[in-house]
């Protein structure tokens, strides 16, 4: 039985067909609402990102830009100099309100009782106690840049603003239009080098023989220590150490009779700076790092000051409570912590990943070793931290003082937080990350290389070291380099195994074994912290926090930048070359 169909009839489409293709063709059938969400989510993300390293950026870069001395008078006879940091608007409080003049009062109740202030930078802690100064608008009476003014850097009691009254050099005061800016350039450069000549003697030769004498010092406790206290061949035996203890005695007062003398030198040259109420203040020529007067350079000679803090702060050991000075200390110290960090973690991340996934059985052990360590990534930092005091410095640092230096106990040497431990605790931290990233890479490598690898007859290690781990290389260096960036920037565990306020005195020097990996360093994060939330002014501290924070980021940048360049050139490598 046949059914003739007509091929003009019209078709009937059913009402659910249409409905249900109109509900197709909205958008949210096609997820656009969602791709929107996405997108917004991610450029919020990127803004914020932006916006974080713009205001590092910008305010880390403007720190050493010298700014104008403002001289401000107040209406009690009083005046105010310095460099005026921000402005803000606060409500006065009644009691205020009403001891001030009735056209005033009128005044600030028509803007609703909120004043306009401004934060002044005074300097001058040993004549004020005080750094910064809270100027109120109604307080002024009027505001000038006068010539002459200096903002003085000193070696101790931070900044000074005021005036240069005299000069004495050796007993002679130069002063007036006798101390013109050639006669006090050239005598603070000499003050300069008699303080850094003071420094190389008390830090160079009398650091060295202090060593010397320490060793002769510990020689002798070895000998008791072997022969036991009292016994009568100690004495035969410490005879040549004692004559080498003399003679370093002797040279010992030599080089001391020459820092009295540099002394003696720098105490005959002083300065004498007063402020704008005309208050004294004398002190060594010597303890001036800079003299800037703000109020008369131009363009080139702001530039000047700009680049010379710069290279101060890049180059120089910190100063007043590390909120002055330079961070060459915790550059050192952040970089060989990072660099230690890599060396330790990557042999020990690539060989547990190349168990796990080249060798090992796959069961439920192996589940769980996984699941192990990718808890540990969540672990806090700062138990990490009290693991490597406990076990890093306290039981194997202890075990190595009393096997190879027992005769500097009870002084610890390696039994002490340190930059060697250090590196290990950060080490532990990040080897999850490696770890997994490895394993990511491992898995990625096609199966046919190892078959065909294994098909010509090579062994299961030397296909894993020719063709697996090759090919696996960027994924491990992206693993490395989530690493550094997590290393880096970690602090909390630090201040438990090594991290110091201050360490001026690098971990390298002229004696065996050179590289000290024992000694406490400073660190760019824990200095950050240190300056934003130690310092007894935060204010003070404020700048360095931004700018150190700046730097931070730029080390960890080139550190990374480093080694995406290595990453990218093997991938380029092995491109093309999988089958």
């Amino acid at each position: 039985m046949t059914t003739n169909v007509s091929v003009n009839a019209p078709v009937v489409v059913p009402a659910a067909h249409i409905r249900v293709r109109s509900f197709r063709s909205d958008l949210s059938a096609h997820g656009e609402p969602f791709n929107w969400a996405l997108g917004g989510a991610l450029a919020f993300g990127i803004v914020l990102i932006v916006g974080f390293l713009l205001l590092v950026f910008w305010n880390g870069i403007s720190t050493f830009y010298p700014k104008p001395i403002e001289v401000i008078r107040t209406v009690d006879g009083t005046s105010v100099a310095g460099s005026v940091r921000r402005d803000e608007v606060f409500r006065l409080p009644t009691a205020q309100l009403a001891d001030l003049p009735p056209a005033q009062q009128a005044r600030i109740r028509a803007d609703d009782g909120y004043v306009k202030r401004r934060l002044v930078q005074i300097g001058n802690y040993d004549l004020y106690n005080e750094d910064f100064r809270w100027v109120s608008e109604y307080q002024i009476e009027s505001v000038s840049t006068p010539p002459g003014l200096y903002f003085i850097e000193r070696v101790e009691w931070g900044p000074f603003v005021g005036r240069i009254k005299q000069v004495s050099l050796d007993g002679r005061v130069v002063a007036g239009e006798a101390l013109t800016p050639q006669v006090l350039d050239r005598a603070h450069g000499e003050a300069r080098d008699r303080w850094w000549r003071l420094r190389d003697l008390e830090r160079g030769d009398i650091g060295t023989i202090n060593h010397h004498l320490d060793e002769e010092r510990l020689a002798l406790r070895r000998l008791e220590l072997r022969f036991g206290q009292g016994d009568p061949r100690i004495a035969e035996a410490a005879r040549p150490i004692q004559e080498r203890i003399g003679k370093l005695q002797a040279e010992y007062k030599v080089v001391a009779d020459q820092v009295t003398a540099v002394r003696q030198a720098d105490i005959r040259n002083t300065i004498t700076l007063t402020d704008v109420n005309g208050r004294e203040k004398e002190l060594p020529l010597s303890g001036v790092t800079r003299f800037v007067a703000a109020n008369d350079l131009g363009l080139f000679g702001k530039l000047g000051v700009y680049f010379g803090r710069w290279w101060e702060f890049l180059a120089d050991e910190p100063r007043e409570a590390n909120t002055e000075g330079g961070v060459m200390p915790a550059i050192f110290g952040t970089f060989v912590m990072t660099l230690l960090m890599v060396i330790i973690v990557a042999p020990f991340g690539v060989i547990t990943a190349l168990y796990l996934r080249e060798y090992a059985k796959q069961g439920r052990i192996v589940s769980i070793v996984r699941i192990s360590v990718n808890n540990l990534a969540g672990v806090p930092s700062i138990v990490y931290g009290v693991f490597g005091l406990g076990f890093f410095a306290y039981l194997l640092g202890g075990g190595i003082d009393g096997l190879f230096y027992p005769e500097r106990l009870p002084n610890p040497t390696f039994g002490t937080g340190g930059i060697l431990w250090a590196s290990l605790t950060l080490a532990l931290l990040t080897v999850p990350v490696v770890i997994v990233a490895t394993e990511e890479a491992l898995a990625a490598v096609p199966r046919s290389m190892r078959e065909g690898s294994l098909a010509c007859g090579a062994s299961k290690w030397q296909t894993i070291r020719n063709i697996v781990l090759p090919r696996a290389m960027p994924g491990i260096m992206t693993g490395l380099i989530l690493a550094m960036a997590r290393g880096a920037g970690e602090v909390a565990p630090l201040m438990l195994v090594g991290v110091v306020k201050l360490a001026p005195e690098l971990p390298i020097d002229g004696f065996f074994p050179f590289i000290h990996l024992e000694r406490s360093f400073m660190h760019l994060g824990f200095h950050i912290y240190d300056v934003g939330f130690q310092s007894r002014n935060s204010e003070a501290g404020k700048p360095m926090v931004f700018v150190t924070t700046m730097l931070l980021i730029g080390l960890i940048f080139v550190m990374n930048i480093g080694a995406i360049m290595i990453r990218s050139r093997l991938k380029r490598r092995f491109a093309g070359s999988q089958f």
